[in-house]
């Protein structure tokens, strides 16, 4: 549009210049064509005065050297007098003279007497014929022929003139159009920008125009700022609006029903959910509005369950309770779900409540598979003791050293039982939240004498090699001395029972300034690394098929870890499947040391 509106500007300007300057050169030419022809006229007759004199006094040479100024002073094309007969008696061409001397009389002709000193206008010269009337003599005619082009420098200079004024004026609007047409520009975007909100992109990315186009531009991104921001308040005023006429519309039952932890169901006559509390659309993994309407057939995928409902529903059914496998698109686990009839006069309708008793039911496990080990471990024990005792009854009069042997036995199995039972007290205090420790100095070489004590027999017995590699001076540590000697007990136990026959089992002792740490190293069958954080959660025992071969509780090293950390350190492992592992103890020492 701005394109158009500047060349049809530009075409009128020229036009009218155009049109100026051609009426101003015709002007111009016609008024140098009349003062043109006044001047040949006047100067006609001022020759020709001249002339009657010169022929009445018969001085042709004067007269023949007068055309010749006159021509070249007022540059004629020809000026010449001759006779009625034709004959040139003077010219300002001497070639073109006829008659030499003037002849005393020459016979009158007709002389043209209506010419009245009228200029015979040619194309581009004016010729005027004007009559001499010499007495005694007879007539004569001046003719004088002159080019009307003396003025064609004026008339270049006046067209030079408005060809300067045309390009001044078209130069003067180039720069107006590149100015409105930044201006307009900018009027334009803003007009397509209002096309394209209405026409519904309401983007405000889309409606923004740039920075670089003037102050316009700016004042109309304002005005997309501001009508945005009050579009977003607009919603936020109106959500806020529903949201509290929501909270107004529901009731207090409403509000303890979604504040339950299990999911609740109201199903109408057909089979329709009318309410559903949170709890029950988290169960079901869908929007509680999207459930309200909806067959509860469509939520439900077990069979069992839907004929439940629809019994009830129907009017022919009884309370149920059912437990049921969730499936993996839902997260899986184990749900209790209760069916119960609600009943009134005009129609009837079911109440389904979901419970879910995964976390139940894995205790359940949990606890049951710890009774059946704990059992398994204690059985070991108590038949090694039993066996002992019967054979020393019978064998009194024995040899002593068997009798020792037994004795021994019987110690070990007992402190055995000890550790097994102290174990499970101190799990059921860390579950109370109740354990403490009974802080003390503690020998660390002599719990080292008493861990070689306890499983140097074990260790021969199934030919591992038990090393412990102990620096010259052990610190003594401030800790409770019982619940230290189960950890190690735990650890160590594990390295050897975990270790095949001619295995290594090697326990480590290091010190800095400020912690004792203790590495119990083993060429075992080694933990995955996805197990080696799972292995210190209570109850919980590897995969691998050759754990399951090995008597234990799952206790033992969530224990070690507890305690630990209860005196300020921590038990960490590092393993290789089928490579052995190494499990460190780390204890904070005090700076006083002892001889090993």
């Amino acid at each position: 549009m701005v394109g158009f509106v500047g060349i049809a500007t530009a075409a009128i300007l020229l036009a009218t210049i155009g049109s100026a300057g051609w009426w101003s050169v015709r002007d111009q030419q016609e008024s140098w064509q009349f003062v043109r022809g006044e001047q040949i006229r006047i100067l006609a007759s001022i020759v020709s005065q001249s002339a009657e004199s010169a022929i009445a006094s018969n001085d042709l040479s004067s007269l023949r050297r007068m055309l010749i100024e006159v021509k070249q002073r007022h540059e004629l094309s020809e000026c010449l007098i001759a006779l009625p007969d034709g004959r040139v008696l003077a010219d300002a061409d001497p070639t073109k003279i006829t008659l030499v001397t003037l002849p005393a009389k020459w016979p009158s002709g007709p002389v043209d007497e209506s010419v009245n000193n009228e200029a015979a206008k040619a194309a581009d010269q004016i010729t005027i014929s004007q009559p001499l009337l010499i007495p005694g003599r007879g007539a004569a005619m001046l003719k004088i022929i002159a080019r009307t082009a003396t003025g064609a420098t004026r008339l270049g200079e006046t067209a030079a003139c408005f060809g300067l004024i045309a390009a001044a004026g078209l130069a003067a609007m180039l720069l107006v159009y590149r100015h409105m047409r930044s201006k307009v520009l900018t009027l334009g975007l803003i007009r397509e920008s209002l096309l394209a909100s209405q026409g519904g992109s309401a983007s405000r990315d889309a409606l923004t125009l740039g920075a670089d186009l003037g102050p316009e531009a700016m004042a109309w991104n304002t005005l997309l700022e501001e009508n945005e921001t009050l579009r977003n308040a607009s919603v936020a005023a109106r959500v806020k609006s529903s949201l509290g006429n929501r909270r107004e519309a529901c009731s207090d039952m409403e509000h303890a029903c979604d504040a339950l932890t299990v999911g609740m169901i109201v199903v109408d006559d057909q089979a329709r959910v009318k309410h559903v509390n949170g709890a029950a659309a988290v169960m079901l993994q869908a929007q509680r509005d999207q459930i309200i309407g909806q067959e509860i057939t469509k939520l439900i995928d077990d069979q069992s369950i839907r004929d439940a409902i629809a019994a009830i529903v129907a009017g022919s059914g009884q309370r149920r309770t059912m437990e049921i496998q969730g499936t993996e698109a839902r997260g899986g686990g184990i749900m209790r779900v209760h069916i119960r009839p609600m009943r009134r006069d005009d129609c009837s309708g079911a109440l389904v409540t979901i419970e879910d008793i995964t976390q139940q039911r894995i205790a359940d496990a949990a606890r049951n598979t710890f009774v059946a080990q704990a059992t398994h471990e204690l059985r070991t024990p108590l038949t090694n003791m039993r066996l002992c005792l019967e054979t020393a009854l019978e064998d009194q009069d024995s040899d002593p050293n068997v009798l020792r042997e037994h004795f021994n036995t019987l110690n070990q199995e007992t402190r055995r039982l000890e550790r097994m039972v102290g174990e499970m007290l101190s799990v059921a205090q860390i579950e109370a939240g109740s354990m403490q420790l009974s802080n003390d100095d503690v020998r660390i070489d002599k719990v080292f004498e008493e861990l070689e004590t306890d499983y140097r027999q074990q260790a021969l017995e199934k030919r591992l090699t038990l090393t412990f590699d102990l620096p010259p001076k052990l610190p003594v540590i401030r800790g409770d001395r019982d619940k230290l000697m189960v950890t190690l007990h735990n650890l160590l136990g594990n390295a050897m029972k975990y270790t095949p026959s001619d295995g290594k089992v090697l326990v480590a002792v290091r010190t800095d300034p400020s912690h004792l740490i203790i590495e119990i190293t083993d060429t075992g069958i080694g933990i995955s690394p996805e197990e080696q954080q799972l292995i210190f959660a209570k109850f919980y025992r590897a995969k691998d098929a050759r754990v399951g071969k090995i008597a234990g509780t799952g206790l033992g090293l969530a224990l070690a870890r507890e305690i630990a950390r209860l005196h300020g350190g921590d038990v960490a492992v590092q393993s290789e499947l089928n490579h052995g592992s190494t499990f460190t103890l780390t204890l904070p020492a005090q700076v006083q040391a002892q001889a090993a």
